[in-house]
């Protein structure tokens, strides 16, 4: 039986605590299970945010972390996966995007013919959040937790949409991989990047100019 994250205190290391995370084992949840480690996920996602905001902007954070949660449980298809160890260190969770492409909603521009040709064939899984504990080998962790939700899919392509503010959402994500291809608007109004994790060299060919051009579009 694997040990449940303790509820509402995110892990702090002890004296004498290995610091390696060798044996962070990877697992499937399904819905029910994702609900019932809300409270632990909350604090995963405080503790991987390097912050250094009021406490209140930080319970506002958690809080909206937790209906952003409640509310892709409910989409079809959701899927959750953890990494643990004695305790959580870190997850991945999303949902399939709709062959109608309404996910891409509010892409400033044409929408890429390689993404909507990967959309349109069922190929892209949206993923929410990568969250990982702060610790050496979270690069790694993290890699291991996306790839591992997006096999388990079969999906060619990972997308995701990240505040244009959230520097150090963006910073994580480009340096586990993640490609900058566009802007999307939506109401607010508030514009976000939207990035995509390829999967296998086909993929990773066709979205190689596409990602390059954004990133000639946003120095920095």
């Amino acid at each position: 039986m694997t040990a449940q994250p303790e509820q509402g205190q995110p892990h702090k290391p002890r004296a004498g605590e290995s610091s390696t995370l060798d044996a962070v084992r990877l697992r499937r949840v399904n819905r029910w299970q994702a609900q019932g480690l809300g409270g632990g996920l909350a604090d995963l996602y405080v503790d991987s945010r390097e912050t250094s905001a009021a406490e209140a902007y930080r319970s506002r954070s958690r809080q909206d972390f937790l209906n952003r949660l409640t509310g892709d449980i409910r989409r079809p298809g959701f899927a959750m996966v953890i990494a643990e160890t004695d305790h959580l260190v870190g997850c991945a969770f999303g949902f399939p995007v709709r062959r109608d492409g309404f996910w891409w909603t509010g892409f400033d521009g044409a929408l890429p013919q390689s993404i909507e040709q990967l959309t349109a064939s069922g190929g892209v899984f949206a993923i929410s959040s990568v969250l990982v504990q702060p610790h050496p080998q979270d690069q790694d962790v993290a890699c291991r937790l996306q790839k591992r939700l997006l096999g388990d899919h079969q999906a060619s392509l990972g997308a995701t949409l990240v505040d244009q503010d959230d520097h150090p959402a963006l910073t994580s994500l480009r340096s586990w991989g993640w490609l900058d291809v566009g802007e999307v608007w939506r109401p607010g109004p508030t514009m976000f990047h939207a990035l995509v994790f390829p999967l296998g060299e086909r993929t990773a060919v066709r979205l190689e100019e596409l990602a390059h051009d954004a990133w000639t579009r946003w120095p920095e």
